[in-house]
């Protein structure tokens, strides 16, 4: 049956499929190529036109005391319009949130300069927004947070999409029993703390089998109380840590290995309805992320942060049992 098979012309088939199949790759590798050019285009333009502006004219905005250190730490004295790679010890999803907002704004065409604050600020922000005396959150907020608000302020395109945000689970070091955490059954000899007033980590942590749940609506009372060893775990995003370790001031927790908890919502922007320059950052938040993320830097950004992991190398614990 093969002798009515003309090989010579099959050859010359599959040589023009190959060509076919190359020049459809090389159009593909031009178009990343193109909006990568694209983005550095757009960022070299927003610097351009950024002109510098009086301590009077800046934005003021607080940043909780621990994340703008380490903001600093990574930007040190490079322009932040211009960063691309974000490997660095002191990256983490809030310093995260802080560039690729900052780089949102300017490829959006918003210019205003921002002076920076320090504060261990935590819900007084929000309550800023909605009087409309703080003009954003640098910190991202859980749609389902968001949405309460959605009066107040203006909510962004999703940073995060839902079912991409995994949370590590911290104890503090000396906490040997926490320590050993692999599946979700140790739950039920363990205690956790965080507050409803996050609606997604609340409602994700009371669903967990824990001996206790214990409500503390402060961070940093949080991080204490575990340190201390008066509650076994919290949750905490993935960064890129020194061995599994947190660190701040006095507070030392130790991340419990090969075990994450899903946080089902997706993550958000907020800006204030109220500000009299909330429509116009808004406007730019959102032109400026979508250039984000068609070009990858999204992504690229929150990979290399060390906060999107790959779910299959850890144990879920909240994870949903496969259907029979």
């Amino acid at each position: 049956m093969w002798g009515s098979i003309d090989f010579t012309r099959v050859a010359a088939i599959f040589d023009s499929i190959n060509v076919q199949i190359g020049l459809a790759m090389d159009l593909v590798n031009i178009h990343k190529v193109m909006l990568q050019a694209a983005y550095r285009i757009l960022v070299l333009l927003a610097i351009h036109l950024s002109a510098p502006l009086s301590a009077s004219e800046q934005i003021t905005i607080y940043i909780r005391d621990d994340v703008l250190e380490d903001y600093q730490s990574f930007v040190g004295e490079r322009n932040v319009l211009t960063i691309t790679d974000f490997n660095h010890r002191k990256m983490r999803r809030d310093v995260a949130d802080m560039v690729l907002l900052q780089q949102a704004l300017a490829l959006g065409g918003f210019n205003k300069a921002f002076q920076y604050l320090p504060g261990k600020v935590n819900f007084r922000n929000t309550k800023m927004l909605e009087t409309g005396e703080l003009l954003l959150s640098f910190d991202s907020y859980w749609l389902s947070d968001a949405e309460r608000l959605e009066n107040a302020v203006f909510i962004s395109h999703p940073i995060i999409n839902k079912g991409e945000y995994f949370a590590a689970v911290y104890t503090s070091p000396k906490n040997q029993k926490a320590l050993a955490l692999r599946k979700t059954e140790d739950l039920k000899q363990l205690t956790g703390v965080s507050t409803p007033k996050w609606h997604t980590d609340w409602q994700t942590m009371s669903k967990l089998p824990l001996k206790q749940l214990i409500q503390e609506d402060e961070w940093l009372s949080q991080a204490r109380i575990v340190h201390m060893g008066w509650v076994d775990i919290m949750l905490m995003p993935f960064f890129h840590d020194n061995n599994g370790i947190y660190q701040l001031e006095q507070i030392k927790l130790q991340r419990i290995p090969e075990v994450a908890v899903l946080l089902d919502d997706s993550r958000h922007f907020v800006i204030s309805r109220h500000h009299p320059e909330g429509e116009a950052a808004y406007q730019a938040i959102q032109r400026g992320l979508q250039i984000l993320r068609k070009s990858g830097q999204i992504e690229k950004m929150y990979r290399q942060a060390g906060f999107l992991i790959d779910p299959t190398q850890f144990t879920i614990l909240n994870a949903k049992p496969a259907s029979l």
